[in-house]
């Protein structure tokens, strides 16, 4: 199918560690640019960060440095690793196309996977 797929979320201790797969269409995956965004409890979703089909990153300032996004073209996955995790940082998290990109389409949006950051 051709919904998006998040996994590796779950419950973390301030400073702890996640990491996050994603994984869909083939053709996004192999050719278009990528996306993380997350979604607080009563906030829009917003966009954490993009990675190119170069493999060139991008982050919102407020992850920076602590977030790192990588890609695997050939196994159809993105994967968000997460250091240095806060409480501001609890959210759903999801992947797509990044923004700007012809197969950004909310068709894709799956279910997301929930970070919570808690002592």
């Amino acid at each position: 199918q051709g919904k998006f797929v998040e996994s590796g979320g779950g419950l973390v201790q301030p400073g702890g560690s996640l990491r996050l797969s994603c994984t869909g269409y083939e053709m996004i995956f192999r050719i278009y640019s990528l996306g993380w965004y997350r979604q607080r409890d009563g906030k829009e979703r917003e966009l954490v960060g993009t990675i190119t089909h170069d493999g060139i990153t991008n982050y919102v300032d407020s992850v920076k440095d602590r977030f790192t996004i990588s890609r695997d073209k050939a196994k159809s996955t993105m994967d968000l690793q997460m250091n240095s995790l806060q409480p501001e940082d609890t959210a759903v998290y999801f992947c797509n196309a990044a923004p700007g990109t012809s197969l950004h389409r909310d068709s894709f949006w799956g279910q997301g996977t929930q970070v919570t950051v808690s002592s």
